[in-house]
């Protein structure tokens, strides 16, 4: 009996800390050949800000066709020059709802805020918890909450 898994992806996140980390990209295409190996996907979400750029949308149709479903907000730019975007409760809800469908989680993020996440599937709902982050950048809390913390790093980026 295949592995049911449900993956989502916190892609600002990612963006950010592997190129804070070591000057590079994420492998999307890679991360996906090793996460779902022999495994059946139930839902994949790739969360993303859209500032309605080119290259952004050819990067989101890349997304599409490796197999992530996209979900767009849109980028906000507050008066002080500061931006909002930040997918953590939509995360939570759909983690929450598709976890049902599935026997392992996949989330892709270093946020400590989806620490009390990781725990309540773990824990209530007996769901593994498979955490992809940059090891220097993930909170440790969330690393603890997780079933099995994989560093990003070599293989996974381009």
């Amino acid at each position: 009996m295949m592995e049911k898994v449900v993956v989502l992806v916190d892609v600002q996140n990612v963006y950010y800390t592997t190129r804070q980390a070591f000057k590079r990209n994420f492998d999307y295409n890679q991360f996906w050949a090793v996460a779902t190996e022999g495994r059946e996907v139930v839902k994949a979400f790739a969360y993303a800000i859209d500032r309605g750029d080119q290259k952004q949308h050819e990067f989101q149709n890349i997304l599409r066709a490796i197999g992530f479903e996209v979900k767009l907000k849109p980028f906000i730019q507050r008066a002080d020059g500061s931006a909002k975007g930040d997918w953590d409760v939509g995360i939570a809800i759909d983690a929450m709802e598709y976890a049902r469908q599935a026997d392992v989680v996949i989330l892709v993020s270093g946020d400590g805020d989806f620490d009390i996440l990781a725990n309540k599937l773990r824990v209530d709902g007996n769901k593994k918890v498979e955490v992809y982050g940059v090891a220097e950048l993930t909170a440790r809390s969330l690393m603890n909450e997780a079933s099995e913390f994989i560093p990003i790093g070599g293989d996974l980026l381009l």
